[in-house]
């Protein structure tokens, strides 16, 4: 993995991360808060958040990232409870169900928004601050960077698009001391894999047919603690399982006609099984995904409180 060698302590940092309410997002924070860092958990599921505030005594925000209001209110709340902010992680992430040409099109695009329009509107409503505190963006993408597979069409785009958009993100601000990273996971033990375990039995079936680290699953334990490393030496790059940085380095191989040519001898039988699976299914996310925040009842103050908890609703 590349970046800086020099470690430094979490200690007193304030440290955003997206997607907070579980999974990658949930462990990172909960890792980053045991070394000392003060956190801002921002994420769709407001009593998830709030439950994982009052344990780690941070702040958290009810916050949808392809929001851009929503995202400067969190942001600003940040401010307002600690008056700055040192480190982002911006991980929010949905994976659609389906195929582009059967699959439900709402979903496709809302995964694409997440992933990636996402990821820009966080990285807008953070770099002034992080220019301020010479701070550091690692920005979540996957191995579906660089390496596709049917069924995951706009999944592959969005990590794809969000690895570039973070190399010239890296340009833009490091000349103001800026550091800018890019997370590479592959499968991890999270809901949003188990979901799709469940959700479609030849989702396992090709799962078992990748070769490692491809097909490997690696614990969500220990994919935050390189995220939490990434945070203490401001990594340029992160593979989680650490062998995924060999696809990364053989990608042009990975992408070349003879491998394209193995994988579709593999998907003329997979795929309308998987399209099946999907109708059957009769939903384009897994069932513990959030992919939006319920309707606003009343519109609220940019930032507010409740107790000594800020929060914006």
């Amino acid at each position: 993995m590349g970046g800086a060698a020099v470690k430094r302590s979490l200690s007193g940092q304030v440290v955003l991360v997206t997607g907070a309410a579980r999974g990658i997002g949930e462990h990172t924070a909960r890792l980053a808060a045991a070394r000392g860092a003060r956190l801002s958990l921002v994420g769709l599921e407001p009593d998830r958040l709030a439950a994982l505030a009052g344990e780690l005594g941070a702040v958290w925000f009810a916050c949808d990232v392809t929001d851009q209001a929503s995202m400067d209110a969190a942001v600003e709340g940040t401010i307002a409870a600690y008056g700055r902010i040192d480190a982002v992680v911006a991980n929010a992430g949905v994976a659609s169900r389906g195929t582009v040409a059967t699959g439900d099109v709402e979903a496709l695009v809302r995964t694409v928004e997440v992933n990636l329009v996402g990821v820009m509107r966080t990285a807008a409503a953070c770099l002034p601050h992080l220019i301020t505190a010479q701070g550091y963006l690692l920005v979540v993408a996957s191995a579906a960077s660089f390496a596709a597979l049917p069924g995951m069409a706009p999944y592959c785009a969005s990590k794809a698009g969000v690895e570039h958009f973070a190399n010239a993100v890296r340009l833009e601000v490091a000349h103001h001391g800026v550091r800018v990273g890019t997370a590479h996971p592959s499968w991890i033990d999270t809901d949003l894999v188990r979901d799709a375990k469940d959700d479609l039995p030849s989702f396992r079936e090709t799962l078992h047919r990748l070769p490692p680290p491809l097909g490997s699953t690696t614990s969500v334990e220990r994919c935050a603690e390189l995220f939490v490393d990434a945070l203490e030496r401001r990594r340029r790059k992160v593979f989680v399982p650490r062998g995924v940085a060999l696809v990364y380095w053989l990608r042009t191989l990975v992408n070349s006609r003879p491998a394209e040519r193995l994988v579709e001898r593999q998907a003329r039988r997979s795929v309308p099984v998987m399209e099946a699976q999907v109708r059957s299914l009769g939903r384009g996310f897994g069932a513990t995904t959030a992919t939006a925040l319920p309707p606003r009842v009343e519109k609220p103050p940019p930032t507010g409180f409740i107790a000594d908890r800020y929060h914006h609703r």
